[in-house]
């Protein structure tokens, strides 16, 4: 058995290093928000000749249009988010681009008004307060102790600014946008960093219930020891096929699938390495305070 407990400041201090940067950008910087958010214009178009995305964006951007991103979506294929093109406009852009690119065909053409953004925040995050407070309440009463619960909840707050603090910096330094995919992975860290948590939880629940005389502290590193092997092994098999997806899935799902990854990989640390210790540090402050 492994003394796991020994090195909670080591846990902490590996925790700061990833959360206090991005909290900092958040604040600083915040996200880099997409036409979903700010409203705009997603323009999906074929080329005639095979292009590349730096001379697609001189050509739109000749036109006087403000581009967020162009993406490759297929086979001289481009999904381009701008700000809101006119259909005049629209119609500029593509003749500019056929005179380069041959035939140009029209795949999508879809404008986003900033009212449609206002609403998806509001409702992700009324969605995930909702959330929050249904995990609080459910593991406090499960495990019959509100430690277990605020101990879930905090390692969950853990696994969300680490996602949000990467894809803030993300946004400054590479220009990254968060969009609705972007809402989804998030809600999805936190399914996955409660789902972990419990599965730790339970074994110390269980060694508790079996014995009461053993320091919480041992019982702890045991549940650790126990469920290691297994949470490895069940992150390792979503890690490596989300690396996969990262690597070859194309361009309009490479962001989200790389918020799923550092969301799996934060909620597989989190767990063993922020959600006990915490338990363990509010048992013990509450035997002080006893």
């Amino acid at each position: 058995m492994i003394n796991f407990i020994k090195y909670l400041k080591i846990y902490f201090l590996i925790s700061a290093l990833v959360i206090i940067p991005g909290i900092f950008s958040i604040f600083k910087w915040q996200l880099k928000p997409s036409i979903d958010f700010t409203g705009g214009t997603l323009l999906e178009l074929k080329l005639g000749k095979p292009g590349d995305v730096d001379k697609l964006k001189e050509i739109i951007e000749k036109q006087n249009v403000s581009i967020g991103s162009i993406q490759t979506s297929g086979q001289n294929t481009f999904l381009v988010k701008a700000k809101q093109i006119d259909k005049d406009k629209n119609l500029a852009i593509q003749k500019a681009l056929s005179e380069k690119f041959g035939k140009i065909d029209e795949l999508r053409y879809e404008i986003v008004g900033p009212t449609l953004g206002r609403e998806l925040l509001e409702k992700t995050v009324i969605g995930a307060l909702l959330a929050v407070l249904g995990i609080l309440s459910y593991v406090a009463y499960s495990f019959k102790n509100i430690k277990f619960g605020i101990s879930a909840v905090l390692a969950l707050f853990h696994d969300v600014i680490v996602v949000t603090g990467i894809f803030s910096l993300l946004g400054h330094f590479v220009g990254v946008e968060v969009d609705s995919l972007f809402v989804t992975a998030v809600l999805t860290t936190m399914s996955f960093s409660v789902h972990d948590t419990i599965v730790v939880f339970d074994r110390i629940r269980e060694s508790v219930r079996r014995n009461q005389t053993i320091p919480f502290d041992t019982q702890i590193n045991k549940a650790i020891t126990e469920t290691m092997v297994r949470s490895l092994n069940n992150s390792l098999t979503i890690v490596f096929m989300l690396f996969a997806l990262f690597l070859l899935g194309g361009e309009t799902v490479k962001w989200f699938v790389f918020a799923l990854l550092i969301g799996t990989i934060s909620g597989t640390y989190s767990s063993p390495f922020t959600a006990t210790p915490i338990l363990y540090l509010l048992s013990e402050w509450g035997k002080r305070k006893k």
